[in-house]
Parts: C-alpha cells; sequence; structure tokens
C-alpha cells in the first residue's frame, strides 16, 4: 500500500495531468510531446493532410489516417470545397463521432492541414486542433512513424450545413478591391516578389494567373512571418504586433488569399485561432482574381500582363 506521503504525491500528479488536459483542450494547437503521449487515446484521432504523393505511406504518425487534399477535402469535378454529405462520410470512415478529438497535421509547412482546420471550421466540427510545427517538426526530432495503415471502426459523427461567413468569394473581393474606403482588411499572404508583381506564382507550380499583382488595398505579410525557425506559431503577442504593423489589428474584418488557398489557410488560422479575429478565407485567391475579366489588380513592378 502506499503511504500518505506517496499517495500525496500521486493525487497532486494527477491533478496536474487533469490540469494539463484540461488546459490542452482549450487550445487550438498542440504540441508534439503532448500528442506523442496521447497517441493511444481512443477518443483521439490523427489525421495527416499533405500534398505530395506517397508522404503518407512512406511513413506516417502511428494510427493517423490519410485525408489526400486533391481528392478527400476538394470537389473534384468543380472548383470548390468538399460538399457536407461527403464530408461526413469520410469523418465517419475515419472512426469519427461527436466526442472524437481531432489533431491535424502535414507536410509543407502546415498549409495543407490548415486548409483541413478551415473545412473543419466551415461544418462546425468542434475539438480540433493543428499539431504545432506539423510534420516537419515531428520528423526533425525522431519522434516515431508508421506505414501500417489504420482501421476504424466507423463513428457517428453528423454535420450541418456549411457557415460560409469563413469562406470570400470573388464579387465579395471585388466589391472591396473597388472601395475608395474599404471596411475591410485584405491581407495578401504571398511572397514579396508575388504581391508586387515581380512573379506570377513561385517557381515550378503549375496554377498561374495571366495577370501579376495584388488586390487593390491589400497589405502584404507573408505567411512565413508567423512562424518560429522551426515552423511553430509565434507567440499571439508577437502575431498581433506583427499584423497590427501592417494595418491589421482585428477592429475591421479580414479576408486573406493567396494563390490557391492553402497558405492563407495557414495565416487564416493564425488570425482567427490564435489572435480571435473575425476572419474569412478566400480560396479562389490570386489563380481566380489574376485571370478574372474586368477586375481591378495593383502592380508595383510594371509587369502586368503575363510578367510582361
Amino acid at each position: 500500500m502506499l503511504n500518505l506521503k506517496q499517495s500525496l504525491i500521486t493525487a497532486a500528479g494527477a491533478a496536474v495531468l487533469a490540469i494539463g488536459s484540461l488546459a490542452q483542450a482549450s487550445e487550438y494547437l498542440v504540441s508534439t510531446d503532448w500528442l506523442e503521449e496521447n497517441l493511444d487515446r481512443q477518443d483521439l484521432r490523427v489525421i495527416e493532410v499533405s500534398v505530395n504523393p506517397g508522404v503518407f505511406e512512406r511513413g506516417h504518425i502511428p494510427g493517423a489516417v490519410n485525408f489526400r487534399w486533391h481528392t478527400d477535402l476538394v470537389d473534384t469535378v468543380s472548383r470548390d470545397i468538399i460538399a457536407g454529405d461527403d464530408f461526413q462520410g469520410l469523418l465517419q470512415d475515419a472512426g469519427i463521432s461527436d466526442d472524437t478529438e481531432i489533431v491535424l497535421y502535414g507536410d509543407t509547412n502546415n498549409w495543407f492541414a490548415a486548409w483541413g482546420a478551415w473545412i473543419f471550421d466551415i461544418y462546425g466540427v468542434e475539438n480540433v486542433r493543428l499539431l504545432d510545427g506539423g510534420r516537419s517538426k515531428w520528423e526533425a526530432e525522431g519522434r516515431p512513424l508508421s506505414v501500417r495503415p489504420s482501421n476504424y471502426t466507423a463513428g457517428n459523427i453528423e454535420i450541418g450545413e456549411p457557415n460560409l461567413e469563413l469562406r470570400a468569394f470573388l464579387p465579395e473581393v471585388v466589391e472591396v478591391a473597388r472601395s475608395e474606403n474599404p471596411e475591410v482588411d485584405l491581407v495578401d499572404i504571398r511572397s514579396a516578389a508575388e504581391y508586387e508583381g515581380r512573379v506570377i506564382a513561385p517557381e515550378g507550380v503549375n496554377e498561374l494567373a495571366v495577370r501579376a499583382g495584388h488586390i487593390p488595398s491589400a497589405v502584404n505579410v507573408s505567411w512565413g512571418e508567423a512562424v518560429a525557425e522551426d515552423g511553430t506559431f509565434k507567440s499571439a503577442d508577437e502575431l498581433r504586433e506583427i499584423y497590427a504593423a501592417a494595418g491589421v489589428d482585428g477592429s475591421n474584418p479580414i479576408i486573406t488569399y493567396c494563390r490557391i488557398g492553402e497558405r492563407s489557410s495557414h495565416t487564416w488560422f493564425a488570425l482567427s485561432k490564435i489572435l480571435g479575429f473575425d476572419v474569412k478565407n478566400y480560396d479562389g485567391s490570386w489563380t481566380e482574381y489574376g485571370n478574372s475579366v474586368g477586375v481591378p489588380v495593383t502592380n508595383l513592378a510594371g509587369t502586368v500582363w503575363g510578367g510582361q
């Protein structure tokens, strides 16, 4: 039997664990330490959302299921997000129920995992968190990977109608672009070269626009300014200072955009989930806007049309 001192130590330790669990449940990020310690929980589902083919199959966080961004989280016929019925079926097949805690992670700086978090938010799924630092941090720390597929008993989660207040569409963005005194802050999270119009897209990508530049009134805060060297998000105070320096302080609604909506999902997460601002993600982004007829473009490099 435990003596009194050992009993007190054990009780104190249990209380600390309970408090830590409660604190973790109130956050939208989990650390790699926390995730590895909680992988055996039956009410936890880890989901990888990566964009590079074969990454998941070569090794993934043990117990994780694979949501393929190109086919699982988007409509494969229309340029659109996944339909509600399809999303509900995807979640149920992954063994997700209403009380399941969900952790998302992925490759490429967690961009597509953040897209996943945005989709989960649109459909009102709760208890969703992002692995801070994503796949890169997990691998850099030498944490376990598995090649075994994960199969779970079907879950019973049911989702409602999508909350389109989290999503910006072209007409709304054009209205802001044409406004003399816009009451919405546009945040272009692409590189300075893309924003200024020196390039249409990063080298090596296929999704292009015929025009270069940015949406009028948009400020440029590259997604990378929100993270530390290890890919984890900077503190709320640091983030608030970074965006305030660009004139974005949360006093106006915000629309984020990039090229196809994945990098802007990352900034959407920082602004909405960490800072609590009112934010929409414009997933049409520059490949829609820069290819649209009759919309204004600001170009600082003098290369408006096709880089000419």
